[in-house]
């Protein structure tokens, strides 16, 4: 039975949880899809992030690469990301070696799932809430929430001096939701595979070894974390910021309203990060349940995950057909930050002919969410 049905069947059936919820994560489900969480009361969490859609947004408007806020005309700028598997990124941290790592948001300014699961409430672009005494006071409009917040956090939310603790209660129960199994089942073909239950077809198996080959593609470059390609519960990211000269989206800047001079600084808009050298990079994302999350990119500018590989293909490839968006039948775009690009990672390895671009695209299919695999095309 899909989330949303179980939880609205549970709480009208059970007289016990309709009063409250005995742990952090059944509380943070409730709160995952509970519209009052929204100014207008019209959205929830679960609207841009669906977990029958691989957590992101399934809507398909403003050329299917941003999300409406509340109001049902405000838009942003970037495509909103899965949430699925997203409790395994570190906290927003500067490494040794300078780089940046993980956090939530495409340019980590949410330093972890708790500070992130705040930042949409309180964006008036999105569920428009003005403040977190605002958004408690809602909730403090439920039974069931009042009981629940004063059973697990001994926070009144009925009391408006306690409205920090209760927002404070509030993100705490949504990252605990979304730290379950629920959004990380590891349950994938490849998972599968890993563990001997199932095999890769042929073309599968040329595209996990052509991922994994830093002799022809570097894929794993910044889509590997773990150290060997056989470990389990690999992330297929490595939660670091690069620039891969990810052109503008143009048409759906003409639905928000942008110019098309526009520049998105990545992370160089995350008020921790001053080096203009940051500038351009965005959060590698998850490649977990890539084939049913489309839009692609932080802007949602490529449709189709074979126009993604075909893309990083562009760098390697002098054939002047590699040049051309199949998507729009025109050249790729200017690289919007030159400066900062990951050339020496982009420029790797030989260029793809159609056989291994197709087996690439079989070999990120398999890691697909058991659950999502109907949504493959």
């Amino acid at each position: 039975m899909a989330l949303r049905a179980a939880l609205c069947v549970l709480m009208a059936a059970s007289p016990a949880l309709a009063s409250g919820f005995d742990s952090e994560e059944a509380l943070g489900e409730a709160l995952f899809f509970e519209t009052a969480l929204s100014a207008n009361g019209t959205q929830s969490c679960s609207t841009c992030h669906d977990p029958e859609a691989g957590f992101v947004d399934p809507r398909r408007d403003a050329e299917g690469a941003f999300s409406r806020g509340d109001d049902g005309m405000s838009l942003g700028q970037r495509h909103a990301p899965t949430a699925a598997y997203a409790k395994f990124s570190p906290a927003f941290h500067q490494r040794e070696d300078g780089e940046w790592m993980g956090g939530q948001f495409w340019d980590g300014r949410a330093a972890d799932l708790k500070a992130q699961a705040g930042g949409p409430i309180l964006n008036p672009i999105e569920l428009g809430h003005g403040t977190e005494a605002e958004a408690v006071a809602r909730l403090a409009e439920i039974e069931g929430y009042v009981a629940s917040f004063k059973s697990l956090y001994d926070v009144d939310i009925t009391d408006e001096t306690q409205a920090e603790a209760g927002f404070d209660g509030l993100t705490t129960a949504l990252a605990a939701f979304e730290t379950s199994a629920t959004f990380a089942p590891f349950d994938s073909k490849y998972d599968r595979y890993l563990r001997g239950e199932v095999e890769l077809t042929k073309v599968e198996e040329l595209g996990r070894l052509l991922f994994f080959s830093e002799q022809f593609t570097n894929c794993n470059q910044c889509h590997q974390l773990r150290r060997s390609a056989m470990d389990a519960e690999e992330p297929f990211t490595d939660y670091l910021y690069h620039n891969i000269g990810v052109p503008a989206n143009l048409s759906g800047r003409a639905v928000v309203g942008t110019p098309a001079d526009f520049v998105d600084n990545g992370l160089l808009d995350n008020p921790e990060v001053t080096d203009p050298a940051q500038r351009g990079k965005f959060k590698t994302p998850s490649l977990r349940n890539v084939a049913v999350t489309g839009p692609y990119m932080h802007n949602g500018v490529f449709q189709d995950l074979r126009t993604v590989v075909q893309f990083y293909n562009k760098y390697n490839s002098r054939a002047e057909a590699a040049q051309i968006n199949p998507e729009t039948q025109e050249p790729w775009g200017a690289i919007p930050v030159p400066e900062t690009l990951a050339e020496t990672q982009l420029t790797h390895g030989p260029a793809l002919d159609d056989k291994r671009i197709d087996a690439l695209v079989a070999f990120l299919k398999t890691l697909t969410d058991q659950r999502y695999e109907a949504l493959l095309q």
